[in-house]
């Protein structure tokens, strides 16, 4: 398959990224690139969005760069930095970039932007399975 095919593939069983209203700008073999706009049932006590907002769009970019090679992979590891606050009507592109990539693992990093600034950096670890998409 290739990657287009497997990112629709795993989007249309995905509820919860649907729910998020993402929408695949680009992929390719080791990058993605989405984004999604902050709603208001998206935001937290303090009026911004949540940080689970960011976190699972950047999740979702890693998962489908890390599968655009055609072997089913899944996060062990990810953390994320939130360096600036969103709000409602902010529309944030999410780039997952692989940094490296091992037979069993591979390493990614994603960029979050608003606008081309710098709102969370994510890095995340996913071990690649032998099964193929």
């Amino acid at each position: 398959m290739s990657p287009t095919e497997i990112v629709h593939t795993m989007l249309s069983k995905d509820a919860f990224s649907q729910w998020l209203g993402i929408k695949l700008v680009h992929i390719d073999h080791g990058t993605c690139t989405l984004s999604l706009t902050v709603r208001e049932e998206m935001l937290n006590g303090f009026g911004i969005a949540h940080g689970g907002i960011t976190y699972a769009l950047a999740d979702s970019a890693l998962a489908f760069a890390a599968n655009s090679h055609g072997r089913q992979s899944v996060s062990i590891d990810t953390s994320i930095n939130h360096v600036e606050p969103l709000k409602v009507g902010d529309t944030i592109i999410a780039t997952a970039t692989e940094e490296a990539l091992k037979n069993r693992f591979g390493f990614y990093a994603v960029a979050l932007t608003k606008n081309e600034t710098t709102v969370a950096l994510f890095k995340g670890t996913v071990f690649r399975s032998e099964r193929e998409w």
